[in-house]
């Protein structure tokens, strides 16, 4: 039974005509959330033939018009393109005289809070931030997921109320997100999910090498275990070779990755690295212990063909240089922009 808060009706927004900047993975499952509560979507835009049919697929009967002809249509916009494109959409929407006072306007943009729409706010329009925590396939199954979802919300104090029941509406549980700390909010939300992609994704291939006919398998329970002992205790969950100061141990997997996946190496110490730091400072790692380990992570960090010293021991914790880890700048999706006409 659902625990997902509803609104009061006097707290309802009206009933609106919704409208789609952007069909990617987002925003048609929001549009389609909003038909759920009741709000009537009458346009969406897509530039891509996959957006395209993602839009008639969750959106049946809406058609697919140019960017500005949705916003002549719809009462509330929502505008969900790549983060690095909004700020250029808004402006280019206001300057054309798209944008209508009184226009809702929309963004699921994880990095930016509602200032990037101050142009069209200056045109009239009544500008929310509503970023979804939450990852996006492009399918109908996005719409359940949003069932208890967190929202990062953040919008002028006058529309908070406005923000929070459209988030509500939609099955979701706002959260209140400053201007200011709308880059540390979406940075440690990539950090969480989409790194994490990419490690399960590489402990699955190494399980296939190990001779593992069904990684995924295995790994299901594991991780959904460590998953919720982590939300549950935090560091305290920390368990593994590093955490109890297996130095030998920690040394035979880096030999083992540099045979058969030397492009896992530096992402691997760096969590290593990351997760010895943790584990000392919370009492888990004797310090004793700690001290051989350091050193093993430090050797394998200069050792081995093709391992310079800048790819895996920069800065304190030698994760400024770990290329494994910098691939997030196609993440920003986790925010509700992934897939978004890419």
């Amino acid at each position: 039974m659902s625990t997902v808060h509803q609104p009061d009706l006097k707290d309802r927004p009206a009933r609106l005509t919704v409208g789609v900047v952007g069909a990617g993975r987002v925003g048609p499952a929001l549009a389609a959330s909003l038909q759920l509560a009741g709000h009537r979507p009458v346009a969406v835009s897509g530039v891509s033939d996959a957006s395209r049919r993602r839009a008639e697929t969750m959106l049946p009967d809406v058609p697919l018009v140019p960017p500005a002809e949705v916003l002549q249509r719809a009462d509330l916009v929502l505008l969900t393109v790549p983060d690095d494109a909004l700020p250029g959409l808004v402006a280019g929407l206001a300057e054309t005289g798209a944008v209508r006072p009184g226009q809702l306007l929309v963004h699921t943009s994880g990095r930016y809070g509602a200032k990037v729409l101050d142009p069209a706010l200056r045109a009239g329009a009544l500008p929310l931030a509503l970023h979804p925590a939450m990852t996006f396939t492009g399918t109908p199954v996005d719409v359940q997921r949003l069932a208890g979802c967190s929202f990062g919300v953040t919008a002028p104090e006058e529309l908070r109320l406005a923000a929070e029941a459209l988030v509500i509406e939609m099955g979701g549980e706002p959260e209140w997100i400053s201007e200011q700390n709308r880059p540390l909010y979406h940075a440690a939300l990539a950090l969480g999910a989409n790194h994490l992609v990419t490690l399960v994704a590489q402990s699955m291939e190494l399980l296939r090498t190990a001779g593992v006919t069904a990684p995924d398998r295995m790994l299901g329970p594991l991780l959904g275990a460590a998953l919720d002992n982590a939300l549950r205790s935090g560091d305290a969950a920390l368990t593994g070779p590093v955490a109890r100061g297996d130095a030998g141990t920690v040394a035979a997997h880096v030999t083992e990755l540099r045979k058969h996946a030397p492009q896992t190496v530096a992402g691997y110490l760096a969590m290593a690295r990351a997760t010895a730091d943790r584990a000392l400072a919370h009492g888990l790692l004797k310090p004793e212990l700690a001290e051989d380990l350091l050193g093993v992570l430090a050797d394998a960090g200069h050792a081995g063909p093709g391992s310079r010293r800048g790819d895996c021991t920069g800065g304190t914790n030698g994760t400024d240089g770990t290329n494994g880890t910098n691939g997030t700048n196609g993440t920003e999706g986790t925010n509700g922009t992934e897939g978004n006409d890419r």
